[in-house]
């Protein structure tokens, strides 16, 4: 049975992912069995927390998950370091349903606390003591100091914990250069970065200098055993999948669920304008089609494929993959791309938006049989929007939403990303 214990931080900022890929690759080099998990709906750290360690990353989303899908996916052999999402306490509202503490509850695992101390001294103590005792059920176990001004900073920082039960861990001095570059949905993706293995090796080598590697080990908890949740079941017998800088973000264990169940899935690149495989549902996932609207504008393989496909293939598109459904993308420069006009549908991110949140989502057609756990996340607008709708939809508080998506013949999509089955 495994081992694993949480990274979470007091708020988004303070270096969680930093900390997070820095432990996983020093651990890696050590020869220790180490992978990484993400509390919550995110398709962007888990690929570094892959790059970090060479091996696969899940999502482990405790508002749309139940506990017992929760236990199945974190278990395993070796070693666990699941990354926290926003602050320790923060989740859906109205009661936090779904943060890292919801998380690090089910599964029982401890939680190491990174904290931002680049503008503080003796008001550490508080801010640790105040997470530690928020909850009695969540074990806040250990600390990391990031953004520290010096060696003498940080000796100020462990003096002000000394009476405290919770050990300093480590400290990472302020570094610019372990800070990610980002855009308007989060970090730039692992294959983006042309310098990502020589950044996790610097993380590692700055958090190895002052590690309390046997005291951090110390912590580890062992890992519930696995629960042996029903899976989703996939959507086709054979799925043809989207799948380049474009159409980067699917969810891993939704994947390996349907391969479970026997379905193939076979890839395909329409920046690289591929032809659309012969499959019985042809599946365009998220990502970032507005930074490339004018290549798949001039896809011609591609897109007469897809026209061709939808006579007599079920497409489904999620977020970015809807968006290329539509008629036309007008990009963040005011420049409208024809997309494959499958759906009545214009969009543009002229004047951005921002879209977030859970939702609860039952489809009225499309590819699914069954209530859904998803979540929405973009800052494109609706111009226009014409046709049938795929789900009625409510938000995490329960309160009712206009229906999402459309419909269209064979071809459906929304802006929803598809989590998990509801329980």
């Amino acid at each position: 049975m495994g081992q694993g214990l949480i990274i979470a931080a007091p708020s988004s900022g303070a270096g969680k992912t930093t900390v997070t890929l820095a432990l996983l690759r020093l651990l890696s080099r050590q020869g220790i069995a180490v992978r990484g998990a993400k509390s919550g709906p995110d398709y962007i750290d888990p690929r570094f927390h892959e790059a970090a360690c060479g091996r696969p990353c899940f999502n482990l989303d405790a508002w749309a998950m139940g506990p017992d899908r929760l236990r199945d996916l974190a278990a395993g052999d070796g070693t666990l370091i699941v990354e926290g999402a926003m602050g320790l306490f923060d989740g859906a509202p109205p009661d936090g349903k779904g943060s890292a503490a919801d998380l690090a509850k089910v599964l029982n695992l401890p939680v190491v606390l990174v904290v931002d101390a680049g503008r503080m001294a003796g008001s550490v103590a508080a801010l640790v003591e105040g997470f530690a005792n928020h909850d009695p059920a969540v074990r806040v176990a250990g600390v990391i100091f990031n953004n520290v001004g010096s060696d003498r900073h940080a000796h100020i920082l462990k003096r002000v914990m000394a009476e405290s039960a919770i050990p300093v861990l480590a400290y990472l001095l302020r570094d610019p250069s372990l800070v990610h570059p980002s855009r308007h949905l989060g970090l730039k993706q692992a294959f983006e970065r042309t310098d990502l293995d020589a950044f996790l090796n610097k993380a590692a080598d700055a958090l190895a200098q002052t590690l309390d590697q046997t005291a951090l080990m110390d912590l580890f908890a062992s890992l519930p055993a696995p629960a042996h949740e029903a899976n989703m079941p996939p959507p086709a017998q054979v799925i043809a999948m989207a799948q380049d800088t474009a159409f980067a973000f699917s969810y891993p264990h939704l994947l390996r669920d349907w391969r479970a169940a026997g379905a193939e899935i076979h890839v395909f690149s329409p920046l690289a304008d591929d032809a659309v495989p012969k499959a019985d549902l042809i599946f365009l996932p998220g990502g970032y089609p507005e930074l490339h609207g004018g290549r798949l504008a001039a896809a011609d393989t591609f897109l007469s494929s897809l026209r061709k496909a939808a006579l007599n293939t079920d497409i489904y598109g999620e977020c970015g993959g809807y968006m290329v459904l539509g008629d036309g993308l007008i990009d963040a420069e005011g420049t409208r791309h024809a997309m494959a006009g499958l759906l009545r549908l214009e969009t543009s991110f002229e004047q951005r938006k921002l879209h977030l949140g859970y939702r609860d989502v039952t489809p009225l057609g499309g590819v699914f049989a069954t209530p859904l756990k998803a979540h929405e996340f973009h800052y494109a607008s609706t111009l226009t929007s014409d046709g049938d709708a795929l789900f009625t939809a409510c938000d995490a508080e329960g309160t009712e939403l206009p229906p999402m998506g459309l419909r269209l013949g064979r071809v459906s999509g929304s802006f929803a990303h598809v989590i998990d089955m509801a329980s």
